[in-house]
């Protein structure tokens, strides 16, 4: 058979239009490098379609529905919402709908490069295949991304489960929903569809929001339950029924056997890398569970041509992480710079309300690393005056340094913790101490004023203490 597939002979072959396979084609074009994007589905990846924008959109609703419920700390009467599930779909995809040109085919055709919206994979070290082209690259971009992960529960396969990939399309709110998952996915949704009108069950084996700050996770816990969603944490999903539209997931736990029985089973149990289907074998490149095996600088340890991004490259799994690693590849492998993928603490925010943000290091994992070195300096929002008046005191600021001030890490855990989160971000980024984060004028009154506030607390003694006293007193003398 006569192998009719167009030949292009391009700089960068990029597989994958998520969001650091779109930033690495945007980049590569603007250099003025000849550009090939491959992608099978949606422009804009996951994010845009089923990930970060529509679960966003989500949780703003929610937010809204439940302030309803709780106008009468502010003198308004309270009132129980009325949830159109409809209208709710249509603000979700009215939302991906507005920020779809962004990422959209005419743009970056308009950007020069080639758009391919097919499947590829690889055909040898230097090549991709598709159904209607053959590329030869002098530089591969993996950005292929990740999927839900879907553990082999017995019965699971045959239940109608939802991913993230479905849940924003069902065709009715759930009247009770069952969540496989206590991580960032599987919390941010239990509060969102409880607030909506739902129950809610989350199974979680071990601790719900676990790689969160102790204190703060505890604190986002007895919110959500305050708020409604059955928490089942130390409980393990062993099987899964489904009867007559009746979803039966039976747990264990060292108590014995639970069943909760509910109307719809979300599984929010992590992601797994998008592997299958690229022949990556062919292409000389090895792989792990996480994803592409790669040097520090994202090129393939096994095959020179070949880099991976995003959530594939096996570093984390984050819209901003793919962006970064956008910026890592255009410098590294484009500019020749010496760069590197993880320099910077990564930051992460589980977007419940409060918000819960984590910067770096975790005070158990400072401690572990640096011993008794590590110093906490925290601000209880209980104490900023912006969350007195807006009634949101829940929660702090906590940063982790040693000796001298180097700046670790950082939990936050209040309304609007991942904004806040970013300047104690810019101050690791480059290289600054924990002193920088109180020589600023922070606004008043906000909430940010809380990592100022923190970092002060720190120099409380030294600056307050006894011996500056005595300083003060003695030059108090001179004229």
């Amino acid at each position: 058979m006569t192998d009719t597939r167009k030949t292009l002979d391009v700089d960068v072959a990029v597989i994958g239009a998520g969001s650091g396979g779109l930033s690495v084609a945007s980049g590569s074009a603007q250099l003025g490098l000849k550009v090939v994007l491959f992608e099978r589905g949606e422009m804009g990846g996951d994010c845009l379609n089923t990930g970060c924008v529509p679960s966003k959109a989500l949780i703003h609703t929610a937010k809204h529905a439940q302030a309803m419920r709780e106008n009468a700390k502010f003198g308004i009467a309270a009132a129980e919402p009325q949830i159109d599930w409809q209208a709710v779909k249509s603000h979700i995809h009215g939302v991906i709908e507005q920020i779809a040109p962004v990422d959209s085919q005419e743009r970056f055709e308009g950007l020069g490069c080639t758009v391919i919206r097919e499947h590829a994979r690889f055909e040898d070290e230097k090549t991709l295949i598709s159904d209607s082209v053959r590329v030869t690259a002098r530089r591969i971009v993996i950005a292929a991304g990740s999927r839900a992960l879907v553990p082999p529960i017995p019965g699971l396969a045959d239940a109608p489960y939802l991913t993230n990939e479905t849940l924003f399309e069902i065709d009715a709110l759930p009247e009770h929903l069952i969540i496989l998952g206590g991580g960032p996915i599987g919390m941010e949704m239990a509060q969102a569809f409880t607030r909506l009108g739902s129950k809610v069950s989350v199974i979680e084996m071990s601790k719900a929001f676990g790689k969160a700050d102790p204190e703060h996770a505890d604190l986002a816990r007895r919110k959500l339950i305050s708020e409604g969603v059955e928490l089942l944490e130390g409980n393990k999903a062993e099987k899964v029924d489904h009867t007559n539209g009746t979803i039966r997931v039976t747990a264990s736990s060292d108590q014995g056997e639970t069943v909760v029985e509910g109307t719809h089973l979300l599984v929010a149990l992590g992601r797994t890398p998008n592997l299958d289907g690229l022949d990556l074998e062919k292409g000389n490149v090895e792989t792990n569970k996480q994803g592409i095996v790669t040097k520090d600088n994202l090129k393939s340890v096994s095959n020179s041509r070949v880099w991976a991004v995003g959530d594939i490259a096996g570093c984390g799994q984050f819209t901003h992480l793919a962006g970064w690693h956008a910026s890592i590849f255009t410098q590294a492998a484009l500019m020749k710079l010496p760069a590197k993928a993880n320099p910077n603490p990564l930051p992460a925010v589980t977007y419940v309300q409060p918000e819960l943000a984590q910067i770096g290091m975790t005070e158990a994992e400072a401690r572990d690393a640096h011993g008794d070195k590590v110093e906490v300096a925290q601000f209880a929002f209980e104490e900023n005056d912006r969350a007195i008046a807006e009634r949101e005191t829940s929660g702090s600021v906590k940063i982790f340094t040693k000796g001298g001030g180097k700046l670790l890490g950082a939990s936050v855990y209040g309304e609007g913790a991942g904004d806040i989160a970013q300047i104690i971000a810019y101050a690791i980024a480059n290289g600054q101490k924990l002193r920088s984060l109180t020589s600023h004028i922070s606004p008043y009154p906000t909430r940010a004023e809380a990592v100022k506030r923190a970092a002060s607390s720190h120099f409380q003694s030294t600056v307050f203490g006894k011996p500056m006293r005595t300083a003060v007193s003695i030059l108090q003398r001179i004229p």
